[in-house]
């Protein structure tokens, strides 16, 4: 009952203090993030907004003992929690924790009580590179596209200021979400970092579909899901660093004549800083 009313008073402050919320729910008796989860966490992140964390509940249903519960629920907070900071979000370091296992008002769909709850504001819009720097800043060389079978190789013996336009690395529209197809091409790229252990470089996102007067933070979220998909692969951050630059740099003229096109100016590309 005290957990009820506890949980009952924290979001009635929540209300009040204008903080917001987004809910990620788990699969039965599972901590992990499923892909649904990890879709919607790495769309919210996508909108390209300052968030600070405050505040990460976890909850069961009711099925399993409540001292099992309890446990279930704060290893889903860890699990959002890990994300989170492998995903630089500005967590607070008095960030608020609590499992409130399958104590609480429980909903009759028993997938509404899996959860993890991210509660959180906005501090400021996220800054985005104005269209008048990124022209003025010195182009690189034209990314050249490699062959899955050549990528070990070329990236090996790539020289500062190259640039590789890696092949199959596509995302949905308006999304930081990478394609199904694209993931292998992620490994490979983890692969090559660590085969390279001198080699730094930087992760640049390009969008589709836009005029250059709009301004747009998919590129940089594109940039930071590939940035994070190395973090999380054990890849030092200080080898790496990630920038969107919007519709700067297409490879086909906008507006895009054909879905091909979209997909091909929707990609990511590797300049190599050192090697």
């Amino acid at each position: 009952m005290c957990k009820r009313i506890l949980y009952l008073v924290l979001f009635l402050v929540l209300s009040a203090s204008g903080q917001e919320k987004l809910d990620l729910y788990f699969d039965f008796d599972q901590h992990q993030l499923n892909e649904q989860a990890i879709k919607k966490i790495n769309s919210w992140i996508a909108e390209g907004k300052d968030y600070q964390v405050t505040k990460l509940y976890g909850f069961c249903d009711w099925k399993g003992t409540n001292a099992y519960n309890d446990t279930l629920a704060l290893k889903r907070v860890n699990e959002v929690y890990n994300f989170l900071k492998d995903s630089e979000i500005d967590v607070t370091k008095n960030i608020e924790i609590r499992g409130f296992g399958e104590d609480f008002e429980q909903s009759p769909v028993q997938g509404e009580n899996r959860r993890v709850t991210i509660i959180y504001q906005v501090k400021k819009e996220a800054n985005v590179v104005p269209k008048e720097s990124v022209v003025a800043e010195k182009q690189p060389e034209k990314a050249v596209e490699v062959p899955k079978k050549e990528f070990k190789e070329r990236m090996k013996t790539a020289k500062k200021g190259d640039l590789i336009r890696l092949e199959n690395i596509y995302f949905f529209n308006n999304s930081a979400q990478v394609v199904p197809k694209s993931e292998p091409v992620l490994y490979d790229l983890l692969c090559a970092m660590v085969d390279n252990p001198k080699l730094k470089i930087e992760i640049q996102g390009h969008i589709c579909c836009k005029s250059p007067e709009q301004k747009e933070v998919i590129s940089t979220a594109r940039a930071r899901a590939v940035y994070n998909y190395l973090i999380r692969g054990k890849i030092d951050r200080s080898r790496m660093s990630f920038k969107g630059y919007g519709v700067s740099r297409p490879v086909h003229k906008i507006p895009e004549k054909n879905a091909l096109e979209e997909d091909e100016n929707r990609r990511v590309e590797i300049l190599i800083l050192e090697n």
